[in-house]
């Protein structure tokens, strides 16, 4: 008798859009926490397969999609297309590639200490720009930012804010246009996945999962924005969590393969 597949469990997917909100606003990689976190602590979202862990990934960006809608920085819809069409291109041709070759913790950790290392190079930029200042060159940059977040590890939040603020922008202004440019990506992901997920007809037991998970990542979605607009953190404590983050990914690693040797 063929063996039950695994479904996700409703707790651990709201823990997971708790994490989710802050994760993907600040430069952390929310990708390394949705997807890492679980794999250390054990957790039996872990052991699911691709294909349902794709599923909660979609629940998650689409609770922060709805919070973003409601209170993210409007920007001109001139910049949203230029910043939105690198990362739609990109994905269109590469996501599947990726996913399958590097999907694995020494992909995510090495793309955390590259995320890092722009994050402490890029601040050393002049601050000379506010956002309203941002043009057509600027946008195609941070699309270009964008794109690169599909490779593990690096950060959609993270990348945006290196290249904004490498191109002169003050902090506040990275943290703004980051911000503004994420919406159309996660809606059109969100959206393009869920048609892929509703044709998928998963059980009720896990749609109930993906709402809660869902409704929790628009709350710490919300809560992230309101904090991040009261409280300023350096790249460089951002580069050093993420650090941190990679060494613990590989000394982990390296645990399992040597178990697994064994």
């Amino acid at each position: 008798m063929p063996r039950r597949r695994p479904e996700p469990r409703l707790i651990e997917t709201v823990a997971l859009g708790l994490i989710q909100g802050p994760a993907e606003l600040l430069p952390v990689s929310s990708s390394a926490h949705v997807e890492l976190l679980p794999w250390l602590l054990g957790w039996d979202h872990a052991r699911l397969d691709g294909a349902r862990r794709k599923e909660v990934a979609v629940a998650l960006h689409a609770g922060t999609a709805v919070a973003l809608a409601a209170r993210s920085p409007r920007l001109p819809v001139s910049l949203l297309v230029a910043a939105t069409l690198p990362p739609a291109v990109a994905a269109l041709a590469w996501e599947d590639v990726i996913e399958r070759r590097l999907g694995t913790p020494r992909a995510l950790a090495l793309g955390l200490l590259a995320g890092s290392a722009a994050l402490v190079l890029s601040d050393r930029a002049p601050e000379r720009r506010a956002a309203p200042e941002a043009g057509i060159a600027d946008a195609v940059w941070l699309g270009l930012a964008q794109a690169s977040a599909l490779l593990p590890g690096v950060s959609r939040s993270g990348a945006t804010r290196s290249v904004a603020r490498a191109r002169g922008f003050t902090r506040a202004a990275a943290v703004e246009l980051s911000a503004g440019v994420a919406l159309p990506v996660l809606v059109g992901a969100a959206v393009l996945k869920g048609v892929r997920l509703a044709q998928r007809r998963p059980p009720v037991k896990a749609m109930r999962a993906f709402g809660a998970g869902a409704a929790a990542s628009a709350l710490s979605t919300l809560g992230a924005l309101r904090l991040q607009r009261r409280v300023s953190v350096p790249p460089a404590v951002w580069a050093a969590y993420r650090t941190g983050l990679a060494a613990a990914v590989i000394v982990a690693d390296r645990r399992v393969r040597h178990n697994r040797s064994r």
